[in-house]
């Protein structure tokens, strides 16, 4: 039977909840991979298309929230367990708890990666789709004043240098690399039984024993692993930057109380 919502989140919606899971975050971490490899399992639903982007939808009406064309997205679970894969829900503001509004029970997997790879492998990505066009060592310094300039939240401009500062959807290289601070918010509305907390690299090395475990978590029994892959590997072209040693150093500098916070929370760091 479904709960209702918490105190202060958006009333339940008439209709029991159909999605069972999400894969919340975080991006360039495997999350393609494990949502590929889970379509392979016939006893898994899935939506037509990887990212819903349905949380994190700031057109919609969150007071009344319709969820009906979310629903539309997914063909019938049949009783098997239903989920989606959209990246930024554990970043984006407010994605999450219009999560546990939605579904109290949800079940959440994030996968996470060293954040400083994880920032270089992003900015990589917005270059070579052409969304950034400024060098990876002046979009982790100077560029994080961008993230001021569009969002739903920002902060002051004198904001601590190893605190996350506002949102955004493209030039937010550094900032989704506070997990401390993400997992904090997630671990405050769901039990700790309802999240799996993954590494890119045991998914990347070891898929088979990284999908077992999230076939327990989903309640599934156990089933044969597909092929491993690989996906979304990043594109062979002149960047213009490269990944320095002194770029290293000052992320791994931003990110040291963070990571302190996230392995006291889930006895993970890449510190």
């Amino acid at each position: 039977m479904r709960r209702s919502a918490r105190p202060g989140h958006v009333a339940a919606m008439a209709e029991a909840p159909r999605v069972t899971f999400v894969i919340a975050g975080v991006q360039k971490a495997g999350t393609t991979a494990l949502f590929d490899y889970l379509a392979e399992m016939g006893d898994v639903a899935l939506p037509r298309l990887k990212e819903t982007h349905f949380f994190d939808d700031e057109t919609r009406d969150w007071a009344r929230p319709d969820y009906g064309d979310y629903h539309a997205l997914f063909d019938d679970p049949a009783g098997r367990p239903c989920g989606e894969a959209t990246p930024i829900y554990l970043y984006w503001p407010n994605s999450l708890e219009r999560i546990c509004a939605y579904n109290p029970a949800m079940r959440v997997v994030v996968l996470l990666r060293d954040p400083v790879e994880r920032a270089w492998s992003h900015w990589r990505m917005e270059y070579a789709r052409g969304a950034e066009t400024r060098p990876f060592a002046w979009c982790i310094r100077q560029g994080r004043m961008r993230l001021f300039e569009a969002g739903p939240r920002s902060g002051p401009p004198n904001a601590p240098g190893n605190a996350p500062w506002g949102v955004h959807r493209e030039f937010s290289y550094v900032e989704r690399g506070f997990y401390g601070e993400q997992l904090e918010r997630l671990l405050g509305l769901f039990p700790r039984d309802q999240v799996l907390v993954l590494r890119a690299e045991a998914l990347r090395d070891d898929p088979a024993a990284t999908l077992a475990a999230v076939r327990r978590f989903l309640r599934l029994p156990p089933a044969k692993a597909p092929a491993a892959r690989a996906v979304h590997v990043g594109r062979e072209m002149d960047y213009g930057s490269k990944l320095t040693a002194e770029d290293a150093a000052f992320l791994k500098g931003l990110y040291a109380r963070d990571q302190a916070r996230l392995a006291e929370l889930t006895a993970r760091s890449f510190a």
